[in-house]
């Protein structure tokens, strides 16, 4: 499951190899939620009716999910798109298994700082997900910038920058005042 717009993604040198029929999987790897990816490299687009209906019979056969994008929804040209963790949602109330790869977990934030010869110290982590992208920075100790435009604001009532003080929840207390919140 990828995107439909930019072709599947590339799984070169990871001894994969992409299957088109559900007989023949080992596991569902979910990143995207526009397109099925093709053994050819190509995308097939497909709506969540259709995948729904494959998530059908990879339960049935007891196919794991990995999720590699744990978002719930994404920003794209001001509407909300349907993200990964929603279809992996709908997989466990089929009873199909789900294991998570992304954000929130740790391990992605101590790989990217690896690959760039970094700590924690020298990073930020800017996201507009409490649960994934802030949640992800606190545990690997790194500080983080709540970007509160478009998927949160009206949950959070903010129209503005948020003010610092008593009863916020603490993943704004790294909060960074200067970064004015963004609107296109």
């Amino acid at each position: 499951m990828t995107w439909s717009d930019r072709g599947a993604i590339s799984l070169e040198g990871l001894g994969l190899q992409v299957v088109e029929n559900v007989e023949e999987a080992d596991f569902i790897l979910a990143h995207r939620t526009e397109a099925l990816g093709l053994s050819t490299g190509a995308a097939l687009p497909m709506n969540l009716d259709e995948f729904e209906k494959i998530l059908h019979q990879c339960a049935a056969k007891k196919i794991p999910m990995v999720v590699a994008n744990p978002d719930f929804v994404t920003v794209e040209a001001r509407a909300l798109r349907v993200m990964p963790r929603t279809l992996a949602a709908t997989y466990e109330k089929l009873g199909g298994e789900v294991k998570w790869m992304g954000k929130p977990d740790k391990i992605i934030y101590k790989s990217a700082m690896e690959m760039a010869a970094v700590d924690a110290s020298d990073c930020i982590s800017i996201g507009d997900s409490l649960h994934h992208d802030i949640k992800g920075a606190n545990a690997a100790k790194i500080a983080s910038a709540f970007i509160t435009g478009e998927i949160r604001t009206t949950e959070l009532g903010l129209m503005s920058r948020p003010e610092p003080g008593p009863g916020r929840d603490e993943h704004f207390e790294r909060w960074i005042p200067e970064t004015p919140l963004s609107v296109w």
